[in-house]
């Protein structure tokens, strides 16, 4: 996909006027921050900042796209980096206590990737490991979340302890 494209997108949600127009257009925007040839793309024209600006919205699906875009594309550092800055951790660990499945999934991959040195004190906080570690014993309920939920305290938590 090109930079106009990208940028006709932004401008469509920027002026769009029904929720389900802005909804369409955030899951585009997510499932292309899948492919890091467009990385570049999502970080000149501010889209990771819109991704973000959905996670604010009362609306769960906007908050599911914003959160799905994070999540596929915080592993890249530079994206990590502008997501952390823009204060996208609080956001993202409100997500872990949405009712939507898809949020709380996207939450904890983002949160197992952007888990770093600079972010670790922000992330590992007792609150935010409690509700991970209820996660991981959800296995009977959900083997996802408990998956990733393990995944992220085998490599951020186990090794604290």
């Amino acid at each position: 996909m090109q930079a106009t494209h990208f940028l006709d997108l932004v401008s469509q949600f920027q002026n769009a006027t029904t929720e389900e127009t802005k909804e369409k257009i955030a899951a585009n925007l997510a499932n292309f921050a899948y492919d890091p040839y467009n990385y570049t793309f999502l970080r000149q024209l501010n889209i990771l900042e819109l991704f973000l600006d959905c996670m604010t919205e009362s609306n769960e699906k906007l908050v599911e796209f914003g959160i799905g875009g994070i999540c596929n594309s915080c592993a890249e550092p530079a994206n990590a980096a502008i997501i952390t800055q823009s204060g996208g951790i609080p956001l993202i660990i409100q997500c872990l206590s949405s009712p939507v499945r898809n949020t709380v999934m996207y939450a904890l991959g983002s949160l197992y990737y952007l888990c770093s040195a600079p972010n670790k004190e922000e992330i590992l906080k007792p609150e935010v490991i409690d509700l991970i570690k209820r996660y991981a014993a959800a296995g009977d309920v959900s083997i996802n979340f408990s998956n990733l939920a393990n995944a992220f305290l085998e490599k951020h938590v186990s090794g604290n302890k």
